[in-house]
């Protein structure tokens, strides 16, 4: 997924699918592990999705720290 479709989605919505990443990762992590994994470089892909999403909601955090205190 892309970081521009990420933006485009509603905070609410950003936090499931963070939620359902992880939940994924967990699952390929835990086929890693008992050896039925397909595509080991999936578990890399998930984890830039991760990264991806906390960075989104990072954006949003600080772009509203920021209009809090240019109001004052």
């Amino acid at each position: 997924m892309k970081a521009g479709e990420l933006r485009e989605i509603s905070p609410e919505e950003l936090e499931h699918k963070q939620q359902e990443l992880i939940e994924e990762l967990f699952n390929l992590r835990f086929q890693l592990a008992t050896g039925q994994i397909e595509n080991v470089g999936r578990i890399a892909a998930i984890r830039r999705d991760i990264a991806r999403v906390k960075t989104v909601r990072r954006e949003r955090q600080l772009q509203s720290t920021l209009r809090t205190h240019k109001g004052r």
